[in-house]
């Protein structure tokens, strides 16, 4: 019998997913869609595209956001919470983890590290959900319309030949 126990990868889940319900680009952890359904036969490669992906959105909406932000509290802050983070996890991530959990109990506010007070989380929190959402919903409309321009492409060649 082996002793090897295997520890589930991390994954973008926020716990609340809307592509269920049909969305294309998921509420909670802004995936698209095939990425949610698929994300368990994912390649370490493939799953990292979508991480850098991912950080890339929160580190264009929240590094903006939270200009007083001091990161190593903030590190240290969301590990003393328990937040299991990649390696490789953006500022916009460890942002997003802070916030979120100050969104859940504004008492930890003070100690975050985020450079605000109570007072403005929730405000701050329902704008980054509208930005990091539409900007999400703006790559997933971007990559369908390549996608799609490609397959026409592909179409007017057959028709070519």
């Amino acid at each position: 019998m082996s002793n090897d126990r295997r520890i589930a990868s991390l994954t973008p889940c926020a716990g609340r997913c809307s592509t269920v319900f049909g969305d294309a680009v998921c509420r909670g952890c802004r995936r698209f869609n095939h990425e949610v359904i698929k994300w368990n036969t994912y390649s370490a490669a493939q799953q990292n595209a979508v991480w850098v992906r991912l950080d890339a959105q929160l580190d264009q909406i929240l590094v903006p956001m939270l200009p007083l932000a001091d990161l190593r509290h903030v590190e240290g802050f969301v590990l003393s919470k328990r937040v299991r983070l990649r390696p490789e996890a953006s500022k916009g991530r460890k942002l997003y983890h802070a916030l979120k959990i100050c969104e859940k109990n504004k008492n930890f506010t003070p100690e975050s590290g985020l450079g605000i007070t109570e007072r403005q989380v929730k405000g701050l929190w329902q704008e980054f959900e509208r930005r990091v959402l539409a900007l999400a919903t703006a790559s997933y409309d971007l990559a369908f319309l390549r996608a799609d321009g490609i397959s026409h492409s592909l179409l007017r060649g057959d028709e070519e030949d």
